[in-house]
């Protein structure tokens, strides 16, 4: 059975948990994972591009030349497709990229990218940090005693209220709540460091 360490509060190993092998097991399913990033990628994008058509362009009402004799082209409109500060044919407009898996998908790709994230050794586990946290620097000098560089999303259910403050000036690291994180958020980030109470809710969440 695949294994987790718990770290205290000083960064050195205090407890082990279990993790189930049906959900951390040595192969790790890439397909759902890829399905859910590009989906949640997608509901990101705000399709606002937009161009006018020929029918949005202001002027043009009136016929800029008589229909014959003067050996051009027909034209109805100076804001023609065709015409310099005409319409655009079939330019962007407006739209939403979104759309949705099924919730199995979802749930899947978060399991196996944690399971990606155990087996690249940048998953981690503390204790529940009950104690408060009076400034930003303490926070972070907790943070350099775990060795982390790089980004870091915390799932730290349980823990003091305090961290959620003094974290916010603190650059590459992003605190969530067990019940919120996605798939998406797990591969955007290097380490995932997640409390005790934490990882319980979430192999709640991803069992089979």
């Amino acid at each position: 059975m695949a294994k987790v360490p718990v770290l205290n509060k000083e960064g050195k190993e205090s407890d082990s948990i279990n993790l189930p092998d049906d959900i951390f097991g040595k192969y790790v399913n890439t397909g759902v994972i890829h399905q859910a990033v590009v989906m949640y990628r997608a509901s990101l994008r705000q399709g606002n591009a937009s161009t006018k058509t020929r029918s949005e362009v202001s002027g043009g009402g009136r016929k800029p030349f008589r229909q014959k004799g003067t050996g051009r082209a027909r034209a109805g409109s100076s804001r023609s497709p065709l015409w310099k500060g005409g319409g655009v044919t079939f330019g962007p407009r407006p739209r939403d990229f979104s759309y949705t898996v099924p919730r199995k998908i979802r749930q899947a790709a978060l399991r196996e990218s944690l399971n990606a994230k155990f087996h690249d050794k940048q998953l981690y586990c503390v204790e529940d940090l009950k104690e408060s946290f009076g400034k930003t620097k303490e926070f972070a000098a907790f943070l350099a005693k775990l060795s982390l560089k790089g980004k870091i999303l915390a799932l730290l259910d349980g823990s003091d209220a305090s961290i959620e403050r003094v974290s916010k000036n603190i650059r590459s690291f992003d605190l969530m709540r067990s019940q919120d994180v996605n798939a998406y958020d797990v591969m955007c980030h290097k380490f995932i460091l997640v409390s005790k109470t934490a990882i319980k809710n979430i192999l709640e969440r991803v069992k089979k």
